[in-house]
């Protein structure tokens, strides 16, 4: 990993309101290139939101997010050269093959044709969606969806990948393809930061992490930082807090084999 000036990805002072609510309550947040950096928290505590501004797909209330020294919103064509993005809720251009799909984001990147089949092949055959052969992307499974989606985020090989929850409702075979994948993008010099509310995917991963509650930051640095010696599952659930009640009230479960 290199320590760069500028990071790859920078969030300063990141807020977004929703009228009177606030998601996201001022991030402050630098991805090193070389790193696979962890958005780790609760479901509702502003990942999604988080990483959509930062993409430029949402804009901020306030705050600046910045790729590679690139502001986001002030130049995002030149931002968003440097970015693959894998949303959570992967919405496809889904009455195409795989290989069409491929081929259209290639044409909207403005890569040369034959790159384009180049890489496509490449892609669809490590990613194991050949056997899919003439299939409309509607009719691919989640892991495949996902998998896709993975390959139009790197098709024009980005400086800094964003994934929204990439192996959430992915079966195990296709989340070791992904993690593969993602290895090699690493080793080539890439840039990865991935929302998680899965505390093992993280530390099986990341080389640093982000916990995030109630829209701020609430633990930052390497995953042996954060962890501080103890689990991350144990330092998060400290962090974001657990249930309010325990289970005592719901004793009439007990009686369910009576």
């Amino acid at each position: 990993m290199r320590y760069d000036n500028p990071p790859a990805l920078a969030l300063r002072g990141l807020v977004k309101q929703f009228g009177d609510s606030v998601a996201v309550a001022g991030i402050d947040l630098a991805v090193a290139t070389g790193t696979f950096h962890g958005l780790v928290g609760p479901n509702g505590a502003g990942k999604t939101t988080t990483l959509s501004m930062a993409v430029g797909l949402l804009r901020p209330s306030a705050g600046t997010a910045t790729v590679g020294g690139v502001d986001v919103w002030r130049d995002p064509v030149a931002a968003k050269r440097r970015i693959g993005m894998l949303p959570e809720s992967t919405h496809l251009f889904d009455r195409l093959t795989g290989p069409e799909l491929l081929t259209y984001n290639g044409v909207l990147r403005g890569l040369a044709p034959d790159l384009v089949r180049a890489r496509s092949a490449q892609l669809i055959e490590v990613l194991g969606l050949g056997e899919a052969g003439r299939k409309l992307v509607v009719d691919y499974s989640t892991g495949m969806k996902k998998k896709i989606g993975l390959a139009c985020a790197l098709l024009h090989t980005p400086t800094l990948l964003v994934l929204d929850e990439p192996f959430e409702a992915v079966d195990p075979v296709s989340a070791g393809t992904i993690r593969e994948l993602l290895r090699r993008y690493l080793d080539g010099g890439g840039t990865v930061i991935f929302s998680t509310h899965v505390m093992e995917v993280a530390e099986q991963l990341c080389d640093r992490v982000t916990i995030i509650g109630r829209g701020r930051v609430l633990a930052n640095g390497t995953l042996d930082q954060v962890r501080g010696g103890r689990p991350l599952h144990e330092v998060f659930v400290n962090l974001v807090g657990g249930p309010r009640g325990g289970t005592e009230a719901l004793s009439w479960l007990g009686d369910s084999s009576r």
